[in-house]
């Protein structure tokens, strides 16, 4: 009885002696800077609101875009399986927290043996006999070194990670649909120009058709006239190969074949909204991708401490109850039941160095995964630094260009007037019909480029999500 409460002492002592080995976790530090480079001059919305949780691209004021995007999430098979790997993650952390409880096993087993008469040694009694057998068995490994509680809790950030994980493709899936959606309009639009300049052609060819016929034109002038025509006709059929493959695409992000999906025509006339930044410091908090790296690096922390405790023995307490009889009769009688209890204690004593090399692999794992973690965070201030350049070169070179534009169509009717006149040629009419349409052209050019400068801004700053929305697992 002595030896017992000695042996009882002994595991209370172990269970509360029981710790967690390995170190504890700290955010790394990542580059920082207080403000953006390029965010000087730039028009910050007023009052200073956040993105939209959730449905960002409302920003934009497009009907359109808007019952676009709604259908991403719902039905893009990219998203569909995000979103199946973070279930198994989550799944995953109960089977990890298994490990905390008791395993409990049941058996029953009957049989027969008859020994042979014939053998050198014949048995005393009868031949035969017959056993039947219902136990109970409970294992349960004590978690001194914070194995398990390790191995749970990197379920976890795991299953946080691949939270953050979903958010990244859902983001940038919708990113790309809106990024799509304005190459599209943008086509429309070039669309919309090259065939009002068409038209504006065709008038040209019959003003020097007549011209020629009245003998105050030279046929070049008319060959000069239908090459400019023909040469623009090209151009406006050749946009909707462009129109096309983007039709296509934003069919595929929704979930449906190109085939079951069009979209009409509807040239692109949004101008890029006020998109408040913020400081560098809220990229940690609102990127879904950089959430996740940080994540993993708290994973790969609890993977060292899990490699340490191989170090450390492993005590496993164990219980049998049941019950066992030769006849079926008396098989649930007091007199067959049977128990047993004890406790094993297992410690490695040479393995050739594996522990030590796993917890070196371990290390190293965590020093790659706060490299990744600091690189991700790199990556998006380069992001955000480069569409807010984008953004603020783009719109000076638009109001350059607006009034590029007004002087080409000046210059356009200019010449026009003074090849009516006889005073000039048209090959300067020619000269001057290309180069407004190529200014008008660069003009959509450049809205196309600011609004996909505000798509990919957007979601550089992680699109209105927040590390607050990761899933407390």
């Amino acid at each position: 009885m002595k030896s017992f409460r000695l042996g009882l002492a002994a595991v209370v002592v172990l269970l509360c002696a029981g710790c967690m080995v390995g170190p504890d976790y700290f955010k790394p530090s990542v580059p920082m800077t207080a403000a953006y480079k390029e965010d000087q001059g730039w028009k910050l919305a007023q009052p200073r609101d956040q993105i939209p949780r959730g449905k960002w691209w409302e920003i934009f004021g497009d009907p359109q875009l808007n019952a676009l995007e709604e259908q991403v999430s719902e039905a893009n098979q990219n998203v569909k399986v995000a979103e199946a790997h973070f279930r198994q993650a989550r799944a995953l952390i109960g089977f990890a927290r298994a490990g905390l409880f008791p395993t409990v096993s049941a058996g029953v087993s009957a049989s027969s043996l008859r020994d042979s008469t014939n053998r050198a040694y014949p048995p005393s009694s009868k031949a035969s006999t017959q056993d039947f057998l219902l136990t109970g068995d409970v294992s349960y490994e004590l978690d001194l070194w914070g194995r398990i509680r390790r191995s749970v809790t990197a379920a976890r950030e795991e299953a946080q990670a691949s939270a953050a994980d979903l958010e990244t493709a859902r983001l940038s899936l919708q990113a790309e649909l809106a990024f799509d959606y304005f190459e599209l309009r943008s086509a429309d639009a070039q669309q919309r120009l090259l065939n009002d300049t068409v038209k504006a052609f065709e008038e040209a060819l019959q003003l020097t058709t007549r011209r020629f016929e009245g003998g105050v034109a030279a046929k070049s002038d008319v060959v000069q006239a239908r090459t400019q025509l023909e040469t623009t006709q090209v151009q406006a059929t050749d946009i909707a190969v462009q129109r096309a493959q983007f039709e296509h695409a934003i069919a595929i992000l929704i979930g449906k074949p190109p085939a079951a999906f069009s979209l009409p025509p509807a040239p692109l006339d949004l101008q890029p909204p006020d998109i408040p930044v913020g400081v560098p410091s809220e990229l940690l908090e609102r990127r879904p991708d950089i959430a996740a790296a940080e994540r993993r690096v708290a994973e790969a922390n609890e993977q060292i401490g899990i490699a340490k405790a191989a170090f450390f023995p492993t005590v496993t307490l164990n219980a049998l109850l049941g019950f066992e009889s030769s006849s079926i009769n008396k098989w649930m009688g007091w007199q067959s039941f049977l128990w047993a209890v004890g406790s094993s204690l297992a410690q490695t004593i040479f393995d050739g160095g594996r522990r030590r090399a796993t917890s070196e692999a371990a290390l190293a794992s965590y020093d790659a995964t706060v490299a990744s973690y600091r690189q991700a965070t790199l990556d998006a201030f380069q992001q955000v630094e480069d569409n807010l350049a984008a953004l603020r070169i783009l719109e000076r070179e638009a109001e350059q260009q607006q009034r590029a534009v007004a002087s080409a169509r000046e210059s356009l009717q200019l010449f026009t007037n003074r090849y009516k006149g006889g005073v000039d040629t048209y090959l300067q009419v020619i000269t001057a019909q290309t180069a407004a349409l190529a200014n008008e052209r660069n003009q959509v050019d450049i809205l196309r480029r600011r609004m996909d400068a505000s798509v990919l801004l957007v979601k550089a700053l992680g699109g209105g999500w927040n590390v607050a929305d990761l899933p407390q697992l």
